[in-house]
């Protein structure tokens, strides 16, 4: 359960977000959308404890994520290439997050294997570092990343940005799968309503900052949503 307890937050006198209560619970796959300004990555890097909060606090699966570093053992993110490490390959990348959660070279090749498609044959073996990549190739070394260590929490911002279509449709099936067996708790942020709506269960629309919708996913939800954003 991620709970969001009277958050705000302020740069100077403007304030970029302001959330009352919202409850995540465990194992939902929660998608967040909203235009560019209406505090969608705010909200994540104050769960990612990147920015602090002016008010408020955020706990994630019992820990206050601003009083304590116990939810980084459980927690998966990725919100944009700063979270790479440039001067390393792809592979030495991945042995450094794996070393960070407890697996060892052989766990991590076994991980890895499964992302063959993901992949395809871009990412490992070129011997390039993660700085040469294009976008999108940077974005498929993070989001895996994320996903290692067998997270509870699984943080993605915009993750289908940069992706050509068939990773995109690839990328779906992954997040699916995560999200099957009602174990892991994924938020997707995005400003592509269609990939949103089929990944995610539950989503929450942001307008400066404050949930003005909040919309547990149906046939109808995609409508709903461009009806609201063509307004």
């Amino acid at each position: 359960m991620i709970s969001i307890d009277n958050i705000s937050k302020t740069y100077g006198t403007t304030q970029v977000l302001n959330l009352e209560n919202l409850q995540i619970p465990s194992g939902q796959s929660f998608g967040l959308v909203g235009n560019n300004g209406a505090g969608k990555t705010t909200l994540f890097n104050l769960l990612l404890d990147l920015i602090r909060p002016t008010t408020g606090k955020i706990v994630n699966n019992e820990v206050v994520v601003n009083k304590s570093e116990d939810w980084k053992t459980f927690t998966g993110s990725f919100i944009d290439e700063t979270f790479l490490i440039g001067y390393l390959t792809p592979e030495e990348y991945f042995d450094f997050v794996g070393d960070l959660r407890g697996m060892n070279k052989a766990d991590v090749q076994g991980f890895l294997s499964q992302f063959e498609e993901f992949f395809n044959d871009e990412i490992l073996g070129k011997k390039k570092y993660l700085r040469s990549l294009s976008k999108g190739n940077q974005k498929k070394v993070g989001i895996v990343a994320a996903m290692m260590g067998n997270p509870q929490v699984v943080i993605l911002d915009e993750p289908f940005a940069n992706l050509d279509p068939t990773t995109q449709i690839r990328l779906k099936k992954l997040i699916k799968t995560l999200t099957d067996n009602k174990e892991v708790t994924v938020l997707v942020s995005s400003h592509d309503l269609s990939h949103v709506t089929e990944v995610c269960e539950r989503i929450v629309v942001l307008d400066k900052g404050q949930v003005v919708r909040d919309i547990n996913t149906s046939q109808e939800t995609l409508q709903e949503l461009e009806s609201y954003f063509s307004a």
